[in-house]
């Protein structure tokens, strides 16, 4: 019997005589067992041989995410020296900018640092109040509300004269508006006219002392 004759023969076979395969010809038997031999194969390479490829891509994936976290690790670990030192360093620099805030002996004489640079600059003083201090982690806010009178030229002497002072001074809710009119007499009224008002808020910080941490 040739192939062809047993493909044909093949085509041909019903349930009976697939019941009866062990006596078939010998062609028909070859196909039939390559048949099975490749579905098996087939099936277990999809079913058996696939999913263990896909875990294996999903593990190497994960090793080189390991292997990533392993080298920043390693190198901080290897720096860990340098940066215990460094911080120490950072640390010691930030007290000694602390220690260089004022105390609150230095608050008073600070308060005159500024009423008199704001005299100094041309202004008229309307109002000066310090308010209630804010305690920060460690240092304490000092807000000081400050209201003066005069021109743009003088509120800029006036803000440089603060940025002058040793200490530091932050400016807040910065507010000009027209000063208000007073008297009757029109050259009075003129003079006034040109006039601004300035309202701020003075913000300086003193050093928190152990005693009050």
């Amino acid at each position: 019997m040739d192939i062809g004759q047993a493909f044909s023969d093949l085509q041909n076979l019903d349930q009976d005589d697939l019941k009866k395969i062990g006596s078939a010809p010998l062609a028909i038997r070859a196909i039939v067992l390559a048949l099975l031999f490749t579905v098996l194969v087939v099936g277990g390479m999809w079913f058996v041989v696939k999913p263990k490829f896909e875990r294996l891509d999903i593990i190497a994936s994960k090793e080189s995410d390991l292997k990533t976290q392993f080298d920043q690790t390693q190198s901080k670990a290897a720096n860990r020296e340098a940066y215990v030192e460094q911080l120490g360093e950072m640390k010691r620099t930030f007290n000694v900018m602390l220690r260089q805030l004022p105390n609150k002996t230095d608050i008073e004489s600070l308060l005159i640092d500024l009423s008199q640079t704001s005299v100094a600059a041309g202004l008229e003083v309307e109002f000066f109040k310090p308010g209630q201090e804010v305690a920060r982690e460690f240092y304490v806010e000092y807000p000081i509300k400050i209201s003066v009178t005069g021109n743009y030229h003088q509120f800029g002497n006036f803000v440089s004269g603060l940025a002058a002072l040793p200490r530091i001074v932050t400016l807040h809710d910065m507010q000009i508006t027209p000063a208000g009119d007073e008297g009757s007499d029109s050259q009075s009224n003129s003079r006034r006219q040109q006039k601004l008002k300035l309202d701020l808020t003075a913000t300086t910080y003193r050093y928190l002392e152990e005693d009050e941490a």
